[in-house]
This record gives C-alpha cells, sequence and structure tokens, in this order.
C-alpha cells in the first residue's frame, strides 16, 4: 500500500504565509481533485477502520466533509457532521479549541450519535491536535465512542498524535508532513 500512498505526495501544494505570515500552510485540495488519489485515501482507511467496526464517520468542517462522506459509503457506515460555529439549526454541543495560528469552534447536534455508535472521526491534517481533541470531546459528549481519528497528512513536528494518544484515540494517517507514507496495517 505504501507506494499507492507515495502518490499523494505529488498533489501537494505547499502556499507559504497563509494564512498568517510565518504558516505553511499544505494545500491537500488536490488529492481530492484526482479520482486515483482520493481512491486511494478512502480505500487505505477503510483498511485501517474496518477491522475497529465503526458504525459512524464524522467529518470535520470542512475537508472532513466529502472525505468523511466517501469513507461512510464506502464503510456502510453513516455520516455526521462537525460544524464551525452557528451553522447547526438543533440543540448541539459546543467546543472551543486553539489552533496553531489563532482559535474556533466546533459544534455536533446533540442528537446526532447514541452510546451505541462506534466512531472514526476524519479530517484533512493533524497538527497541534487542538481540532482534533474538540473533535472527540464533541463526540463523546453525545455519547458514543471515538475508535479512531483517520486524517491525510500528519505534521509530525506539531505533535499532534501525542495528543491523541493521551485521549486514547488511534491516528490513521496516510503520509507525514514530507509527504513520505505511513507504513500502513
Amino acid at each position: 500500500m505504501s507506494e499507492n500512498l507515495a502518490a499523494l505526495r505529488d498533489k501537494i501544494v505547499v502556499v507559504p504565509d497563509f494564512p498568517t505570515p510565518g504558516i505553511s500552510f499544505k494545500d491537500l485540495s488536490w488529492i481530492l481533485a484526482d479520482p486515483v488519489t482520493l481512491g486511494i485515501t478512502v480505500r487505505a482507511w477503510a483498511d485501517a477502520a474496518r477491522p475497529e467496526a465503526p458504525t459512524m464517520i464524522v467529518g470535520v468542517e470542512a475537508r472532513g466533509f466529502p472525505l468523511g462522506a466517501a469513507l461512510a459509503y464506502e464503510l456502510g457506515c453513516g455520516f455526521v457532521k462537525l460544524r464551525k460555529s452557528g451553522k447547526l439549526p438543533r440543540a448541539v454541543h459546543r467546543r472551543e479549541y486553539a489552533l496553531e495560528y489563532g482559535t474556533s469552534a466546533l459544534e455536533i447536534h446533540q442528537d446526532a450519535l447514541t452510546a451505541d455508535d462506534r466512531v472514526v472521526i476524519v479530517d484533512d491534517v493533524l497538527a497541534t491536535g487542538g481540532t482534533a481533541a474538540a473533535s472527540v470531546h464533541l463526540v463523546r459528549e453525545t455519547g458514543a465512542r471515538v475508535i479512531s481519528l483517520a486524517v491525510l497528512m500528519d505534521l509530525t513536528f506539531l505533535e499532534g498524535r501525542a495528543v491523541m494518544e493521551s485521549l486514547g484515540v488511534n491516528v490513521h494517517a496516510l503520509i507525514d508532513d514530507e509527504g513520505n507514507p505511513y507504513p500502513h496495517p
């Protein structure tokens, strides 16, 4: 599988000083735009998550929506969105968190998941772990169990994986910050 994951590297565009000076934004949009690399991504995550027997996939706004929906379809699971503040119409759980370049908040409908749900959270990048940790806490507030986090890229120098490990959440990252494939289970 790692030879296929290497194809993801060629689709990464680094945008300097975005969204703020000093940040090198890793734009992974071309991975989604190419059906070959999108398929590689979804199949790799499905192979990793299938043994965990998830019942729901939770996508983090915004790149987690198309990626999570594709994974949910591949695994035969339902799909739930974690939205930015003020976007959901019913009663929500809300969580504020720090980013490497500011703060934000996420929300989930209070009735989106049940205690019977086993959840894989999907996002594009694992950085400091702030967004991922907020996502884990929100899913847990619904009573559901988080079994793993699936991301395209792990920015290893920001140590978000350690945050996830401290929360007892497995991380399924496909490539590191240099675009090198992770060994895949």
